[in-house]
């Protein structure tokens, strides 16, 4: 028999990076959750994703204990990664910030593959391409 789940919480944090100062206190502490314990598992987890976001979903249990499952980084992040910029475009349609290629837009696709509503690469192309375009950010050959 399962246990009986309190909540689940999702939390965005750097890899290796979690500590107990906000958010992961502030999310944690109200559920009684022992906060060092999940920043060292989320750290371990993580320690081979280094400065990726990795978003993970909490489940937290009437007995306190917990468990949580990594998702993949989100497309916004791997963007501003491959094309080397700090942040999207404020005006995407006239302001274009950096550029991508079909290469860089399909790897991006493959690691988000598990978290789309897709199976298919070339769909998971164009969701990471819709991505693109609302950050202002182009897709070259």
């Amino acid at each position: 028999m399962s246990k009986p789940i309190k909540t689940v919480l999702k939390l965005q944090l750097e890899a290796g990076k979690a500590n107990h100062a906000p958010p992961v206190g502030t999310a944690l502490g109200p559920h009684g959750i022992n906060i060092g314990d999940f920043c060292k598992q989320f750290n371990d987890a993580t320690k081979d994703m280094t400065g990726d976001v990795v978003p993970a979903e909490i489940t937290i249990y009437d007995d306190r204990s917990f468990s949580f499952i990594l998702k993949t980084p989100p497309a916004s992040a791997l963007l501003k990664k491959y094309a080397s910029v700090e942040k999207g475009s404020s005006e995407a349609n006239k302001k274009k910030v950096g550029k991508v290629t079909k290469a860089d837009l399909k790897a991006i696709a493959e690691i988000k593959l598990p978290d789309l509503n897709t199976e298919n690469v070339e769909q998971a192309m164009k969701i990471v391409a819709g991505t693109a375009k609302n950050m202002g950010i182009e897709i070259t050959e």
